[in-house]
């Protein structure tokens, strides 16, 4: 269960030691692209991503996306041979990845001086909800708290509904999105001074920088971007638009020229002789008047026939889709963005393949996620414990 040589980060080690998601994407991210990465877990508390959403033969398939191409094994680090087995798995580790509280590795001497002590060329990831300072540093943190004080909810909804937060983990996601780049940060300059670092990361950050420049605005405006709905304030029409067969298509138009030629397509071509027509925020201030005509036009015709014209005048256009019309749709499918991996336990499974396609070292998806406390024995073996050494850790409960 090797990388093959030819990934990127063939040769890289990574110790998972983070729960639910924003820590482990990035390890999976990671893996994905040939690093070793040993899932650490608890020995009787697994990563809660196990039993999260559905199960088939009650094994979590979430877990299976998130674990995949780790190895996985138990550590209970409260324990003292705990603690001892993870400094000897850190003398030889790249990368820690870790999500607790700030103060839990150092209440297991475990801190950053501990860690760099036996390897100082680790790169030590933290992902937390606030980061490891602050008011907020002890509080726990969660995606959603994210989504709600970065002002993702503030903007998103209906003008006159309330704010509203998303249906899955958004934060998580570009929290972990960040945190494989930023170790990859880290891990370069490492390449130039020979030693490691530490990697503040909070999930309240990353998905602020998402949101664009708000922040500039109020300073420079005092202007607080309000709730529109699926309008934007700066080009319109821009949305969503329900066809005669009862599907949906989301319309864009941020450039000039596909403006002009949805207005022709739908037959309202006096519009772009309008002086408001002329740019984007202007028309954004004329979103009714545009709404009406291209949505007329879309209401009286199929979703096949619409995306056939929008396509023919090379106008912005796609389908709203749910996971059915993800899986077979075919430019997916082109990409091959929706894989297939082989898992003993299940069976054939599909996910999504890795995030990006490299054309001389590119990332592969090795086996989905493994049961809990799999490779314990393999990994300990690797490191140099002998039979005895892996009962006594038994015996301690630190397995």
């Amino acid at each position: 269960m090797t990388a093959p040589t030819t990934a990127p980060l063939t040769g890289l080690r990574v110790l998972d030691l983070a729960t639910l998601f924003a820590g482990p994407m990035a390890a999976t991210l990671l893996g994905d692209f040939g690093a070793e990465v040993v899932k650490i877990e608890h020995p009787r508390k697994p990563d809660p991503s196990r039993g999260h959403g559905p199960s088939k033969d009650g094994v979590g398939l979430w877990w299976k996306m998130l674990g995949r191409n780790k190895r996985t094994m138990t550590l209970d680090l409260s324990k003292p041979g705990g603690r001892a087995t993870l400094l000897r798995l850190a003398a030889t580790t790249d990368v820690i990845i870790e999500n607790f509280r700030p103060g839990t590795l150092e209440k297991w001497d475990l801190g950053w001086p501990e860690l760099s002590a036996v390897n100082p060329r680790l790169v030590l990831a933290r992902v937390t909800g606030f980061g490891q300072f602050g008011p907020y540093a002890h509080r726990p943190g969660f995606g959603t708290l994210a989504e709600a004080m970065s002002g993702f909810a503030a903007i998103t909804g209906e003008p006159d509904a309330p704010p509203t937060l998303p249906p899955f983990g958004l934060a998580d996601s570009i929290a972990g999105l960040t945190t494989a780049y930023a170790v990859m940060t880290a891990l370069a300059a490492r390449d130039r001074t020979g030693e490691g670092q530490v990697v503040d990361l909070a999930l309240i950050e990353p998905i602020l920088a998402a949101l664009g420049p708000q922040p500039l605005w109020y300073d420079q405006l005092g202007h607080v971007q309000p709730r529109t709905g699926n309008r934007s304030p700066n080009n319109a029409p821009r949305g969503v638009y329900r066809t005669a067969d009862g599907t949906w298509v989301a319309v864009s138009t941020s450039a000039q020229s596909v403006a002009e030629r949805v207005m022709r397509l739908v037959g309202r071509p006096e519009l772009i002789d309008e002086p408001w027509f002329a740019s984007g925020a202007d028309r954004a201030r004329h979103a009714g008047v545009l709404d009406e005509a291209v949505g007329g036009w879309i209401a009286a015709r199929t979703r096949t026939d619409v995306m056939a014209a929008f396509e023919k005048a090379e106008a912005a256009v796609a389908p709203v889709q749910d996971v059915r019309d993800v899986m077979a749709d075919p430019q997916y499918q082109a990409l091959n963005t929706i894989t297939t991996v082989d898992d003993p336990e299940l069976g054939p499974l599909r996910m999504q393949n890795v995030l990006f396609r490299l054309s001389a070292t590119p990332g592969a998806i090795r086996w989905a996620g493994r049961p809990h406390g799999a490779d314990t024995d393999e990994v300990l073996t690797e490191l140099g414990l002998s039979p005895d050494d892996v009962t006594a850790l038994r015996a301690e409960g630190a397995l």
